[in-house]
Formats: structure tokens, sequence, C-alpha cells
């Protein structure tokens, strides 16, 4: 295949302008010398399987990213290159400064989209009514009523666990 890859390439460039048209509804003015460097070691924060065999990715973000489309757009091809399924993504932000990250990328013919959560959006006296103590801990950086009788409770709970 590589051989008609040179030679396609030859010709996409030069003299084949009615198929460049016909593939890309113009003409190119320029053509980009490019080597795409390999993405090493990507590491995603949580990726988990759910009960219905599905995949679940998880990012935790502390501060707004430009490039967070993009990254969450690798993580999301990795993981169909690893698993052959496409993950359901959500990204928690838990920074100080207010949410300003995208949570898309559009072209032409591209969409990709991932939901976006600010945690400070999540209903933390909701979280509190939880038996589980790490629901209770989470619910200090959501929306709460009063964040001082939420410690309280979470302190007490906390000291009522067994050793």
């Amino acid at each position: 295949m590589q051989a008609y890859d040179v030679a396609l390439k030859l010709l996409l460039q030069g003299p084949a302008r009615l198929m460049m048209r016909e593939l890309t509804g113009g003409s190119v003015e320029k053509w980009l010398d490019i080597e795409l460097p390999k993405v090493r070691n990507l590491r995603m924060d949580l990726l988990g399987e759910t009960s219905e065999g599905g995949l679940i990715h998880i990012e935790l973000q502390s501060g707004n990213d430009a490039a967070m489309p993009l990254r969450m757009a690798e993580y999301c091809l990795g993981a169909y290159r690893l698993f052959d399924k496409i993950p359901r993504q959500v990204l928690l932000y838990v920074g100080e400064a207010p949410l300003r990250m995208e949570s898309e990328i559009r072209g032409l013919d591209l969409f990709f989209r991932y939901r976006t959560i600010d945690i400070r959006e999540l209903d933390g006296d909701r979280l509190l009514e939880s038996e589980e103590t790490g629901d209770n801990v989470i619910a200090i950086l959501a929306r709460l009523r009063d964040h001082k009788a939420a410690i309280r409770k979470i302190l007490g709970r906390i000291a009522h666990l067994p050793a």
C-alpha cells in the first residue's frame, strides 16, 4: 500500500486538480510537510467499565486549560484503540477560578464533545444525605446551604467510623 500512497500523494499534490476539488470542494494552496509526533504516556485520571459493559472516563481538572478538548479527544481515541469502545467522558472541574473551558471541538466534518461539570454546581446537601463518607467529604466542594453545619456533620460521621 505504501507504493500506492507515494504515487497518489504526488498526483493529488500536483496534476489531479479536479480530483482535489471533488475531495475537498476547493483547491489546496499550499501543502504542509509535517510529521505528527506520537503522544506518549497519556494517563487518564479514571477509566471504568459500567455494569452494561460500557466505558466511563472521568477527568479531574483544577485549572482552565484551553487545550483540554484536544486532550479529551486524545484520551477518547486512546481508550478506543485499547478497548474498541468509545468511552462516555466527564470532566469534573474542581478549580477556584470560574470554569471557562470549552467542552467540544468542531470542524467542517468533525464534532467531538464531552460533558463538563463544575463541582460547585452539584447539590452538596444531597451528597451529605448519603451514608457514604466519601460522598459527604466531596460535598464540601459542592454547593451547600450551610458550610459550617456541613463540616460539623461530616466530622461527626468521621469520628464515629470504626477504627
